[in-house]
């Protein structure tokens, strides 16, 4: 694979599960910024694999639903393995996500050389953060401050952008939600270079039934509390 557009070259991994009605207008729309776009399909049992390919994504299938924290180890790994690859995207595929903010991240990123980029609702123009998912964010970025030492304002954004030395050491065992929380505890271990970014978040419908709702809110808290406990072990 070559990479031909004049930012720098980032390869975009995008997990999913069952998301074969949105999955092919979120690759044609990174399409149009960035060369190659990783879908990891992640045991669907929809037709979201055929469609995200169709759409011109290079599909890495798992053959059972391992999570999404899986979806992403095996995106990262397989960006990696691309040489030319000097940044990974972290993308979610139900749509909530703006390419241009994207875009504006690795741009970020190389103009000011940083090795890495998180996304920040709570920076940008997300307005519509249910109150209840906004009350326990701000709880979850509390305690991801005292035990990472990172200074955010978002523990739980899917938008990251990670240059190529800071992909190479996150290396993920936890499989399901809690991988939000453990990247953060192995960039602060690295002492990598981080920034957070503006981001706006779309709350749609279909990404309200896809994972938005309230109860998940809670399992950010306990995620965090079982990697932190983890990691001491």
């Amino acid at each position: 694979m070559t990479f031909e557009h004049a930012m720098p070259r980032a390869v975009v991994v995008v997990p999913m599960h069952n998301e074969a009605t949105v999955v092919a207008d979120v690759v044609t729309e990174l399409l149009t910024s960035f060369p190659v776009v990783v879908c990891v399909d992640d045991g669907s049992t929809d037709d979201s694999a055929a469609v995200a390919r169709a759409a011109g994504a290079v599909v890495v299938p798992h053959p059972t639903n391992l999570g999404q924290g899986a979806a992403l180890e095996t995106g990262i790994r397989f960006a990696l393995s691309l040489p030319a690859a000097e940044y990974v995207v972290t993308f979610d595929a139900d749509g909530q996500h703006d390419v241009a903010d994207a875009r504006a991240m690795v741009e970020r990123a190389a103009f000011r050389d940083l090795q890495v980029v998180l996304g920040s609702r709570f920076l940008g123009a997300s307005r519509e953060v249910p109150l209840a998912r906004r009350l326990l964010l701000s709880g979850a970025v509390r305690f991801t401050r005292r035990t990472t030492g990172l200074a955010l304002t978002d523990a739980h954004n899917g938008l990251r952008v990670l240059r190529r030395d800071a992909a190479e050491a996150v290396r993920l065992r936890l499989h399901g939600m809690s991988h939000a929380s453990e990247i953060l505890t192995l960039l602060a271990r690295g002492g990598f270079s981080v920034e957070e970014h503006p981001v706006t978040i779309r709350y749609t419908d279909y990404s309200r039934t896809k994972g938005q709702r309230g109860y998940n809110a809670l399992n950010i808290l306990f995620d965090l509390a079982v990697n932190r406990m983890r990691a001491a072990a």
